[in-house]
């Protein structure tokens, strides 16, 4: 079993997308930081937002990456190869279409799904998938030609709330997550539905 050593959520730098659904990621890792006081600080070395804490007795390091979104390898490489982490100790928190706003998915390796962040993570990692993903779901707005505007769009409050509400479960289950009991974090996380 892998333990997790390194947190990253993706997302869009700039108040002008912090609260878009893009941000969906970076949201559980700043619920994170809140709720084990993990202060994050900008880290020109390895762009982005960083910061180290104990989470559930396991020394942990977060990452907001503050390139855009088409470039978060390069934050999350820059981390990897200075720590000399593996794959499999790095989760990425990322919005996912393809889930409700509500819902949340945790899995491990896979392709990029469309998605411009884990595309360039994979690039940036020399084509290593074996990462975790947890799946933030934001829902989809029918159409293909509409995601781009969507994905940088702002949730509904309520569309919000059940996002928050999947990122505070996920955040509960983090002591699963981090030290290798992936199945059970699995099972409790997917079986969570959106609330109406």
């Amino acid at each position: 079993m892998s333990a997790i050593k390194l947190i990253v959520g993706l997302a869009n730098p700039g108040s002008q997308y912090q609260d878009t659904r893009h941000n969906a990621g970076a949201w559980f890792v700043e619920q994170l930081s809140h709720q084990y006081s993990i202060p994050l600080s900008a880290d020109s070395k390895h762009f982005g937002l960083t910061g180290r804490g104990i989470i559930h007795q396991r020394d942990v390091r977060l990452l907001i990456p503050t390139t855009f979104m088409n470039l978060s390898g390069k934050a999350v490489a820059s981390l990897a190869q200075f720590f000399k982490l593996e794959p499999e100790q790095i989760l990425v928190a990322h919005d996912e279409l393809d889930i409700n706003p509500g819902e949340i998915r945790l899995k491990k390796g896979g392709g990029h799904g469309g998605h411009n962040g884990l595309r360039d993570i994979i690039d940036k990692l020399g084509n290593q998938k074996n990462f975790y993903r947890l799946r933030v779901g934001i829902g989809h707005p029918g159409d293909k030609s509409k995601v781009t505007g969507f994905v940088l769009g702002k949730p509904s409050s309520k569309e919000r709330q059940n996002i928050d509400e999947a990122n505070d479960e996920a955040v509960r289950s983090i002591d699963d997550i981090i030290s290798g009991h992936h199945d059970k974090a699995m099972q409790y996380l997917h079986s969570l539905k959106a609330t109406d």
